[in-house]
């Protein structure tokens, strides 16, 4: 099918930034959010980021300008219900994430896909829970979405190959590369990183490094851009601890357990970046090691 509208469930950072590559690359979006104020920072966020790509040369201002006018957003979240492709990218809880498919099925046309950005949470049980199994399937961005070039489309068992092409088409025209990965707990990015992740908060936790050192020793060490813990705080550290769930409750592996440190953090509300405090502080000009 050729999909040419998108609707997009969450003005948070992953929403705003789909909406931000989808409407550059031409498709009408319909961006939807329980927060009137949640969809205002989104756009504002939009064209913050937009103008920085005017600034590189990256893009043209009438790029831009065409681009966030084809963006339309709604707090009523059935307003989505014409669009060719929706991509649900709200918070990561389950009961979420099927209580908004719920709300949408009796306004969807026949041939609506069905996707959601979950970085691990089961596609073929999300998929089970709605009418149209072979018509949804996982659509993961990573993480800032303009910059990052990866998008991993996962198939359900039962999601069919018209779906997966349309997907695939939709990747194509954004300029990123897909990665088709099966659904198993965490895909292929989330598989790898977290554990990583949650290893260096055990490192942590047991004394052999401290934050700085940890994060050096992956920048000069392994050539990392950024140290795993530096990571884990412009992740969230909430959603490192999500998938770390999903994947010890999915896999029922020992070596999946999350860090008790980690999940104290998280008890803190230290969450990272989005709290100002997490393995750094960022309340000051500086972050500073919290340990």
């Amino acid at each position: 099918m050729q999909i040419q509208t998108i609707g997009i469930v969450g003005a948070g950072q992953m929403g705003n930034g789909i909406a931000h590559v989808m409407s550059l690359a031409g498709y009408d979006v319909m961006l939807t959010d329980i927060s009137a104020d949640a969809l205002t920072n989104a756009m504002e966020t939009m064209r913050g980021n937009m103008s920085r790509q005017v600034g590189r040369g990256k893009i043209l201002e009438a790029d831009m300008e065409a681009a966030l006018g084809r963006i339309k957003t709604t707090t009523t979240l059935t307003d989505l219900g014409p669009s060719d492709l929706i991509i649900e990218a709200a918070t990561e809880r389950e009961t979420v994430k099927q209580a908004i498919f719920e709300d949408l099925l009796p306004h969807l046309k026949p041939d609506t896909i069905l996707t959601s950005n979950t970085s691990s949470i089961s596609i073929t049980r999300l998929a089970s829970r709605t009418d149209r199994p072979e018509k949804f399937m996982g659509f993961h961005f990573m993480n800032p979405v303009p910059v990052m070039q990866l998008v991993e489309l996962i198939r359900g068992i039962a999601t069919d190959e018209p779906t997966f092409a349309a997907c695939k088409t939709v990747v194509e025209r954004l300029n990123k590369t897909a990665a088709s990965a099966e659904d198993f707990p965490a895909f292929i990015v989330n598989r790898i990183l977290m554990p990583m992740i949650n290893e260096a908060v055990y490192t942590l936790y047991e004394g052999v490094g401290n934050v700085q050192s940890i994060d050096s020793s992956m920048k000069l060490g392994a050539n990392h851009p950024m140290g795993p813990l530096e990571l884990a705080d412009f992740i969230g550290l909430d959603t490192c601890l999500a998938i770390m769930n999903v994947l010890h409750d999915g896999l029922a592996d020992t070596k999946y357990r999350p860090c008790p440190l980690l999940t104290k953090y998280v008890e803190a509300g230290w969450l990272g970046r989005k709290s100002q405090r997490g393995f750094y502080d960022y309340r000051g000009d500086v972050p500073v090691p919290t340990r």
